[in-house]
């Protein structure tokens, strides 16, 4: 048996009239026409559906698009059809309204049914339509009419006290009821002549063109070697190379490591840390703008790991994001180590908050952070869907430690972690000698996403590159659809985590 679902064509007419007299037997005088067909298929082709079961038509599922504004919720069929002329279709609309759906009853095991609102769905998604919406039939309800009203009806089958053919369907297939449509369709005896609005909201749907294309995102994530440089133009030099192949490979993200220019310390390795460190803090605004200039020629937008910043006799650890516009944010790292207090007498910042980019909402932490998992938690329900994490580990374990904490993060919080870490040794520059790293992108784990919940990750201990796509829409369904959906079922009656004013 060989089953699929494509356009209809106008040459399928009668094999597609013999199903429907087969799923309406008592309805014989209301058939499409030739013409009707004929119509629907050439002004929207895409969403006349039909499946065919070794090749001949068993399913059918007929659309148009209308800008739903233009109706009010008590319409009838023929108002929605334009009297079945299909007037009312538009290519700016922004609804996917059904007009008929049926299955050869000779076929009806093979849920046929089910492919057929599955093709509609994917369609809604592709057009970016805010939803689908019809008047279901309820074939059942003249059995119970002279006992219960149509809304009582319609409320003991989505309890399931009583099965109707075609509502309990719908109702299992996600479509919301959303109201009684009187008189939807005048000859339809079974049903009293009474339709239930049916809606079934597209979550991708977004105000913005292209939606289900622009939902991609390319990440650059920098593996740096640690290595000396004779000055700071050498320093930019190594920068630029790896911007310049992200932004050849249309990467939206460059990501570098925590603490990646500290091999600009060595001149100053004759002072103290904390004073080496104020010195190579006096680079990072000249730093931090050529980073800036390099975002904007490479059309890509940088997190230029972290640098120092000594700003009223403080030691900051600050992460930049470069806009690929010219704009500047900045993150001041939160969670000072042990090992920053003791030798730079580093401060933490005190400002929690997601980035507005041209790619959605993000997050920014750096390194210890991530090992706190309140932070990453107030920043998803500030909307963050992808975290980024540079980090300077000089150990395995403590590398692990960021790692398997960024990788519990994409899971409690729905989103993508990307982390990046600099690796090798730096002979000659105090509390800098030696680093582990392997940059990686976390998933959540789930059906759509890779097994292990990783999507990509570098060698370790290597200089290299790592390129990974993500793809925002993922996440949306896993919120609303997931197998499990830890965000929905946080107990919020019993526990909140919350930002302090």
């Amino acid at each position: 048996m060989q089953i699929e679902t494509r356009k209809l064509h106008i040459q399928d007419y009668d094999e597609l009239i013999d199903a429907m007299k087969l799923a309406y037997p008592h309805m014989a005088d209301n058939i499409w026409t030739y013409k009707d067909i004929a119509r629907l298929t050439t002004i929207f082709p895409e969403g006349q559906i039909g499946i065919t079961v070794n090749g001949k038509i068993a399913a059918v599922a007929l659309s148009i698009v209308v800008n739903y504004d233009d109706f009010d919720d008590e319409h009838t069929y023929d108002d929605i059809t334009g009297k079945g002329s299909f007037s009312t279709h538009t290519a700016n609309g922004n609804v996917l309204y059904g007009i008929e759906i049926f299955v050869d009853p000779r076929y009806r095991e093979l849920r046929l049914g089910r492919r057929l609102y599955d093709a509609r769905k994917e369609l809604c998604e592709v057009l970016n339509l805010k939803s689908i919406i019809f008047g279901g039939r309820i074939p059942n309800y003249h059995t119970y009419s002279s006992e219960i009203s149509a809304r009582e009806y319609i409320r003991k089958v989505r309890d399931k006290e009583i099965y109707d053919p075609v509502l309990s369907f719908q109702l299992s297939n996600n479509f919301l009821p959303i109201r009684i449509l009187k008189k939807y369709l005048p000859q339809d005896e079974d049903s009293k002549e009474n339709a239930v609005l049916l809606q079934w909201n597209n979550i991708y749907y977004s105000k913005k063109p292209n939606t289900m294309k622009d939902s991609t995102v390319r990440l650059g994530l920098v593996q740096w070697q640690m290595r000396p440089f004779k000055d700071i133009d050498a320093f930019y030099e190594q920068v630029e190379f790896f911007v310049n192949v992200m932004g050849a490979y249309k990467s939206d993200f460059v990501l570098f490591p925590e603490l990646f220019n500290t091999p600009l310390l060595a001149p100053f390795n004759h002072l103290s840390e904390r004073e080496s460190m104020i010195e190579l803090a006096k680079l990072t605004n000249d730093i931090k703008k050529k980073i800036s200039d390099l975002a904007i020629s490479y059309n890509v937008n940088i997190i230029s790991g972290s640098m120092p910043l000594f700003e009223n006799n403080d030691l900051y650890n600050v992460s930049y994001l470069l806009h690929r516009d010219g704009r500047i944010d900045e993150y001041r790292k939160i969670h000072i180590t042990p090992n920053e207090r003791k030798y730079y007498g580093m401060k933490g910042g005190n400002e929690i908050k997601t980035f507005d980019t041209d790619c959605g909402k993000i997050g920014l932490v750096i390194c210890y952070d991530v090992e706190f998992p309140e932070l990453p938690r107030i920043l998803a329900d500030q909307g963050m869907k992808l975290l980024f994490v540079p980090y300077l580990t000089d150990t395995q374990n403590a590398y692990m430690r960021v790692r398997h904490c960024a990788a519990a993060r994409a899971i409690e919080n729905e989103c993508y972690v990307a982390i990046a870490g600099c690796v090798g040794n730096l002979p000659g520059v105090n509390n800098m000698d030696i680093q582990f790293g392997q940059a990686a992108v976390f998933t959540p784990s789930d059906f759509a996403f890779p097994s292990n919940a990783v999507k990509g990750e570098a060698t370790p201990n290597t200089e290299m590159t790592l390129i990974v796509d993500v793809d925002f829409n993922l996440l949306k369904d896993l919120h609303h659809n997931g197998s499990v959906q830890v965000l929905k079922d946080r107990r919020t009656d019993l526990y909140e985590t919350y930002l302090k004013s």
